[in-house]
This record gives C-alpha cells, sequence and structure tokens, in this order.
C-alpha cells in the first residue's frame, strides 16, 4: 500500500474561502476513485508518475485526459469524475477541496473550466512552487485554521498567476469597485428580500449590465450569490448558536423553513438538523 495522508479542516468559519480536507497519496497501480460527484472545488497536483481523468463537461460529456508529472487537475462541484493511476508508473498526488463565496471569481481566473480541468504551469517552477504551498497545508494540519486559510490564499494566489490559461481580469478598478459595492449592501440586508433591480441601483448601474458583470467578476448571478451568502450565514449559526432552525432560517432570509431546508441540503448535501448535529461546536462542560 502506498504512502497517504488525509486532514479534515477543522473550522468552517470562513465565508470567501473555506479549507475542507487536504492530503497526499502515493497511489498504488491502478488505483482509482470514482466515478463520484462533489459538492465543492477539488484540486489535485501530480507530484511524479502519470494518471487519467474521466470527468464530464458543460454538457454533460465525458471527457479523457491524461496527465504527467507538474500538472493538476480541477475538479467542479457536480461534476461527475473518474481517476486512475498509471498501471506501470502510478501517480504521487497532493489534493486541497476548498469552496466560499468568492471562490467562483478565482476559479474564472485561473482559466479553468469543466470542459478544461486541466492544470498546465506556464513554467516548471511555477508549477512546483504551486505543488510546495499545497504540501505545506497538507504537512501543517496542527496549525491553526487562519494560518491554514492564508496558505489557501496563497495558493489560489500561485494557480491563478502560473496558469497557463489564466484569464486577465477585465474593466478595472471601477468595475470592481460596484461588484464589492454589491456584495457589502448584501452582507448587510441578506436578511430581506432584495431584487437585482435594488443591487443594481446601489451601484447606479443599468440591472442588466450590473448582471453581466457581476457574474463576469464572481462566476455567478446576483441571486445565486445571495442564495449562497445566507446559507453560509445560516451555517455559521446554526454551528455557533442554540436558535432554533426556524428563528435562524428567518434571520437568514427564509421565512418559508421547508424552503430553507431544500435550499440548505442542496447547498451542503445534508438537511438542517443532521448538518447541524455534524458540526455545532460545543460549549465547554459538554460531552
Amino acid at each position: 500500500m502506498g504512502e497517504f495522508s488525509f486532514s479534515i479542516f477543522p473550522n468552517e468559519n470562513f465565508l470567501d474561502l473555506r479549507l475542507y480536507q487536504y492530503g497526499k497519496e502515493q497511489c498504488a497501480p491502478l488505483h482509482s476513485f470514482g466515478p463520484f460527484v462533489r459538492n465543492h472545488y477539488l484540486f489535485h497536483y501530480v507530484i511524479s508518475g502519470q494518471g487519467s481523468l474521466d470527468a464530464t463537461d458543460e454538457n454533460g460529456v465525458t471527457r479523457i485526459y491524461r496527465l504527467e508529472p507538474g500538472q493538476g487537475f480541477l475538479i467542479f462541484p457536480g461534476q461527475v469524475t473518474t481517476y486512475s493511476a498509471h498501471e506501470s508508473d502510478p501517480w504521487n498526488y497532493t489534493w486541497l477541496e476548498f469552496d466560499g463565496l468568492r471562490v467562483a471569481e478565482y476559479v474564472e481566473r485561473t482559466g479553468l473550466r469543466p470542459s478544461q480541468p486541466i492544470y498546465f504551469p506556464l513554467t516548471p517552477d511555477q508549477g512546483r512552487a504551486v505543488g510546495d504551498t499545497m504540501l505545506y497545508i497538507t504537512d501543517h494540519s496542527n496549525e491553526s485554521a487562519l494560518h491554514l486559510v492564508g496558505h489557501l490564499c496563497l495558493f489560489l494566489d500561485g494557480l491563478i498567476q502560473s496558469s497557463a490559461a489564466r484569464r486577465e481580469l477585465q474593466g478595472g478598478q471601477l468595475r470592481d469597485f460596484y461588484i464589492q459595492e454589491a456584495i457589502t449592501f448584501m452582507e448587510r440586508n441578506y436578511s430581506r428580500d432584495l431584487t437585482v433591480e435594488e443591487l443594481a441601483g446601489v451601484c447606479k448601474l443599468n440591472r442588466s449590465y450590473f448582471s453581466k458583470i457581476f457574474k463576469e467578476n464572481m462566476g455567478c448571478p446576483p441571486q445565486e450569490f445571495l442564495i449562497r451568502l445566507r446559507l453560509a450565514k445560516a451555517a455559521d449559526l446554526m454551528k455557533s448558536t442554540g436558535s432554533s432552525i426556524g428563528t435562524i432560517a428567518a434571520q437568514c432570509g427564509y421565512p418559508n423553513q421547508l424552503h430553507f431546508s431544500r435550499a440548505f441540503k442542496k447547498q451542503y448535501g445534508l438537511p438542517p438538523r443532521e448538518w447541524r448535529a455534524q458540526n455545532q461546536i460545543k460549549k465547554r462542560g459538554d460531552c
């Protein structure tokens, strides 16, 4: 059996960027995983050896990719994938699973997408630097959550800067200012009904233009971002407070608890009560 290291991130109180689990493995020949669907983004960097990835694209068509040392692959939420080690030269890789409110924006900048999930670094040294940052996280699981999230930021920045498919930001600082204004407004008012027209009005922009630049910058429409924000806030409250799920749902913009439960399960993979039972922070004196 090959060398294997796996850790689960101990803290989810980060909304913009969250780390879920990470590890490294020297795979056995023909070792495979899948077919499987992830709820979050999962990136593998190939340190040595070879392997293959079978992944569905945006149209549900399965494509096969061969990978070598220094390359990587990104699995997207909802994407069906299977990956397998080479028969005579099995790969040794490291991985990070992550997500967050702004991750779609960062991934967009790498140029990676379901129809092109393979990471090609601009230079071998840049690729190794990305892998080294991942291995640092894997080898320092006892560090604080904030320390590990800081290195996750360094990983994403390195991935963006080194990706041969990277996309340059468009529209300059003024566009970024509009998007940040809208996000700040949503963070302050997520508990009540918000329309795209109101958000566009905050930025003093036309509705269609606002929707366009928001999706280009954040990787999702404003309505979807608002849903993710509300559910992230609800998850944080369920984890850190004793308030009832109905109360938390109403505080986060869901007066109908059934609608909240359906949305929460779609995002987190579990009903609210089950998720809370697994993730709630215990107070001192609790068993």
